[in-house]
C-alpha cells in the first residue's frame, strides 16, 4: 500500500487544517488505488441512425449506454424528400445541432438532414457531386472485357480507366471531424467500381464543398471507407468490393498515404464499418453480414492492433442496415 505523505503532515498541522488535508489525501489515494472512482469507465450515450430491411427511405434511431444494447429511440424519424436514407452518418456541430449525410441513390447526390433533439429532422438541400474525374481509378463492374494493356481503372473496360467526366455515383458519405474541420469521406463512381475520395466543408453552415480528392493509398475498387483517428494515426475500414472483406489501412495523415495493415478475422461478404470507442477505452467495430442478414462486431483493446471474434449485435442484428454511430459523454 502506498501512503501519501499529506497524511503525516496533517498530525504536524493545526486542528484547522486536519479535515481539509485528509480529504486531499483520501483524494489521492483513491485516484491511484485500483477500483477507485477516478478509474471507472467515462460514462457516453451512444446515437445510431440506420435504415431497415422493411425500408431504405425512413431513418430509424437508436440508443445506448454502452454501444451493445440499442434500444429505439425514435423508428422511422425522417424520410427525405425524394431518394433513400441509406448508409446514414451522423454529428454534432459546434452550433449544438446534429447533421445527418446519407446515401439517395439518386445519381451522385449526397443527402443532408438536420435536428436539435434526433428525433424530429429538417431536411437540407442535397449536394451534387461535381464534374470532376476524367480517368478516375477505380475497376470496372465486370459487366466489359479485361483491358489487354494491363492498366487498371473503372469504366469502359472491366479494368480499364474511366474516359467518363461524369460521377455517376456517390455513396456511403461518412463525417470526419479533424481539428476542428468538418470533412466527409464518401465513395465515388463513374460507371465502374468505387473510390475513395475526401470533401471539406467550406463554412460552417455546411452548404459549400471542396473539390472531391482521393484518399491516397486506398485505390480503386473500395467502397464505405470510415476513418478514426487514435493519437496521431488515422486508421481507415473499408470494404474491398471485389472480394467482398473489410480491410484495414493506416496513415500519418487524412489524405494518407494509407498502409494496409493485417485486419481482424472478420470474414466475407461484410460491408458498412463503423467504428466507436467503449466506455472502457476499447475500441468497436460495426459491420453488416449483408448476406447472413446480421448485424456484427469484433473489439480491440490494444490500440487496433488485433480484434476479437466477430459476435452478432443483440436487439437490432438482422434489422438495421449500414448504421453510422455518435458517441458523446452521458
Amino acid at each position: 500500500m502506498v501512503i501519501d505523505t499529506r497524511l503525516v503532515r496533517v498530525i504536524r498541522r493545526g486542528s484547522r487544517t486536519v479535515v481539509t488535508d485528509i480529504a486531499i489525501a483520501l483524494a489521492a489515494l483513491l485516484a491511484t488505488t485500483p477500483g477507485g472512482s477516478a478509474a471507472e469507465p467515462a460514462a457516453a450515450r451512444y446515437t445510431m441512425v440506420a435504415f431497415s430491411n422493411a425500408s431504405a427511405r425512413d431513418l430509424d434511431v437508436y440508443e445506448s449506454s454502452d454501444g451493445t444494447d440499442f434500444q429505439p429511440l425514435a423508428l422511422s424519424a425522417y424520410r427525405p424528400p425524394a431518394g433513400f436514407v441509406r448508409d446514414p452518418s451522423i454529428f454534432r456541430h459546434t452550433d449544438g445541432q446534429y447533421y445527418l449525410t446519407h446515401t439517395t441513390a439518386d445519381g451522385a447526390n449526397i443527402g443532408f438532414a438536420r435536428s436539435s433533439d434526433r428525433i424530429t429532422w429538417t431536411p437540407m438541400k442535397s449536394w451534387p457531386v461535381p464534374l470532376c474525374c476524367a480517368l478516375l481509378p477505380g475497376t470496372g463492374d465486370g459487366k466489359g472485357p479485361v483491358n489487354p494493356f494491363g492498366i487498371t481503372g473503372s469504366a469502359g473496360f472491366r479494368d480499364g480507366p474511366s474516359l467518363s467526366p461524369f460521377t455517376t455515383k456517390a455513396w456511403a458519405p461518412e463525417w470526419f471531424i479533424d481539428d476542428g474541420r468538418v470533412h466527409i469521406i464518401m465513395s465515388m463512381s463513374t460507371g465502374g467500381g468505387f473510390v475513395p475520395y475526401l470533401l471539406t466543408a467550406l463554412d460552417a453552415t455546411l452548404t459549400r464543398w471542396s473539390w472531391p480528392v482521393p484518399l491516397d493509398g486506398l485505390n480503386a475498387d473500395r467502397i464505405d471507407t470510415t476513418v478514426v483517428k487514435v493519437g496521431s494515426t488515422y486508421h481507415a475500414f473499408t470494404k474491398n468490393e471485389t472480394k467482398k472483406v473489410l480491410e484495414h489501412a493506416v496513415a500519418p495523415a487524412l489524405r494518407g498515404p494509407y498502409t494496409f495493415v493485417p485486419p481482424g478475422e472478420w470474414g466475407t461478404l461484410v460491408e458498412g464499418p463503423t467504428v466507436t470507442q467503449l466506455p472502457n477505452g476499447d475500441w468497436r467495430l460495426y459491420f453488416d453480414a449483408y448476406k447472413a442478414g446480421k448485424y456484427l462486431y469484433s473489439d480491440s483493446s490494444d490500440g487496433m492492433k488485433t480484434w476479437t471474434p466477430p459476435k452478432e449485435l443483440p436487439g437490432i442484428s438482422g434489422t438495421a442496415r449500414h448504421f453510422g454511430v455518435l458517441r458523446e459523454p452521458a
